[in-house]
């Protein structure tokens, strides 16, 4: 198949709308849902499925280190537009849930009292509606007994809202409606239910036979006559399949929805199946900052307005206390620089003094105390080289001078030096004058070869016992005694001696002879 091609008005059409779906996905709300410390595999499972259920404006393969804190998420939310985050963490005794309101809080801790996973929820139901399409579109919130009066039931409901995308009522499209969250909110026991539904639109007004022939499953007709049959009477048709709708859940349809039978302006039952997870949380307190600051609410603990400006006081002195404690620090820092600077300054005032009374340098060449380290010339380290040379007499180390470069004539090459290669027997050329001097051994304070002492240990026992060298002639059991030296050809240890020279000679007059 060959390379599909698009005309001028397709790119720009697929570019505009690539534009417009980026700036719709930058404005809705994303949420990170994540767990702090050891929360076991259930409540790790449970934060799978919120995620599951924030889809897809989540990550859902968010990956949390043991050694990551909450300013990391915080730090990474920024550039990935993150709205909120929902965090769950496990006591010994119960299971929270908060939720924070990102860059300044509010945050919002829930007690969850019950738990019901996904797997659990399916495993109930003799059929369940879920499938992967539902969660490329987000869910539809519903909120239940919100209105009630009260600080923290605004906040709360307000939360929840804006942890979903808004809806536009006119310019919505009824096909990206798949699921459904739905929060009740209790009075009495003061405990809100989380539910997770899964949406479908069947139509209404006919008899079960027609809906069968409807759906994508053709029934089986092979019992039957005439399909008046199947239409008529509903053969072969359970009573379980018949659904329960009324008043409550029949609609008029704007649009056309997906599905068989659902047109416009037909009357349609809206049914919802239940796919997890359920929770039920119970608000403890309401926070007004990222997880720290002033508690605006909590249900369990109530204060007078006395112990509230108690704490305020509190608060106020020990940020007060914080910042003294920083602008010492930074004092602190000042000072130390500055006598820093100072003792930096005297040092190089001695040692311009001390290079001016030996001559070394003139008044205008003075290195300037104020200039920086960094920005000395490089022909300073080549003075101190010749500083050194002067005052001991020989060539300085090139470790101790890294910049002093080395002096060579004018018609030499730049090239390093090599190091010549000794023969053997031979050691390195010397100045023949330098032999000849009486004080060559005490030039730098060392002592002559002729001033050592003999070592004192097997030597000086084997001279006491009478022993003999190794190498001397004679004596019992030696292996050359009573040999003379022409016997051998050679000492031991001495040279060979070369034959081959007489052989020629003795050879060249026996030639010559036979030639006369």
């Amino acid at each position: 198949m060959g390379k599909q091609r698009f005309t001028k008005n397709q790119k720009k059409g697929r570019k505009a709308a690539s534009l417009v779906a980026e700036e719709t996905y930058s404005t809705v709300p994303h949420t990170f849902v994540f767990q702090r410390g050891q929360i076991g595999r259930n409540v790790g499972q449970l934060v799978l499925d919120i995620r599951r259920v924030m889809e897809p404006f989540t990550a859902r393969s968010l990956k949390v280190r043991k050694k990551n804190v909450l300013k990391d998420f915080v730090a990474v939310a920024g550039p990935l537009g993150i709205t909120h985050f929902s965090i769950f963490t496990k006591t010994e005794n119960s299971i929270n849930m908060r939720l924070a309101r990102l860059p300044k809080g509010p945050t919002l801790y829930f007690h969850v009292a019950k738990y019901t996973l996904i797997k659990d929820v399916i495993s109930s139901l003799k059929r369940h509606r879920m499938h992967e399409q539902q969660f490329s579109h987000h869910p539809l919130l519903v909120l239940n007994n919100f209105g009630i009066e009260g600080m923290h039931i605004k906040l709360m409901a307000t939360m929840f809202q804006n942890m979903f995308p808004s809806i536009n009522v006119h310019k919505l499209n009824l096909n990206s409606i798949k699921r459904c969250v739905l929060l009740n909110y209790d009075p009495v026991s003061q405990e809100v239910e989380f539910r997770h539904y899964s949406l479908k639109v069947v139509p209404v007004g006919m008899s079960r036979g027609v809906k069968k022939l409807m759906q994508e499953k053709f029934p089986n007709m092979s019992k039957l006559e005439d399909i008046s049959e199947l239409l008529m009477k509903g053969v072969n048709l359970s009573e379980s399949e018949a659904e329960q709708d009324g008043d409550h859940n029949i609609t008029e349809l704007p649009q056309v929805y997906s599905g068989r039978g659902n047109m416009a302006s037909q009357q349609s039952a809206v049914r919802l199946t239940e796919i997890g997870p359920r929770m039920t949380l119970q608000l403890v307190k309401i926070v007004e900052g990222m997880g720290e600051g002033k508690v605006l609410y909590h249900s369990f603990v109530s204060k007078t307005e006395e112990e509230l400006q108690e704490m305020l006081n509190r608060k106020e002195a020990r940020l007060k206390e914080k910042e003294e404690r920083k602008r010492k620090q930074e004092q602190n820092i000042a000072l130390k620089k500055e006598k820093r600077d100072q003792n930096k300054k005297r040092s190089l005032d001695g040692i311009n003094r001390k290079r001016q009374q030996e001559g070394q340098v003139s008044d205008d060449e003075v290195e300037d105390p104020g200039k920086p380290e960094d920005q000395a010339p490089a022909e300073e380290s080549e003075d101190e080289a010749e500083y050194y040379r002067q005052a001991v007499g020989e060539e300085p180390d090139e470790d101790m001078f890294p910049g002093a470069k080395r002096k060579r004539g004018p018609g030499k090459s730049p090239k390093p030096f090599k190091k010549r290669k000794l023969s053997q027997g031979k050691g390195p050329p010397h100045d023949k004058k330098s032999f000849k001097l009486p004080d060559r051994g005490n030039k730098y304070g060392g002592k002559r070869f002729g001033d050592r002492k003999p070592p004192e240990g097997r030597n000086r026992f084997r001279k006491s016992e009478g022993g003999k060298k190794f190498g001397q002639k004679g004596g019992k059991g030696c292996r050359f005694a009573g040999q003379k030296k022409g016997d051998a050809g050679k000492k031991f240890g001495g040279p060979k001696s070369f034959k081959g020279r007489a052989v020629l000679r003795n050879n060249r007059k026996v030639l010559e002879e036979k030639r006369t």
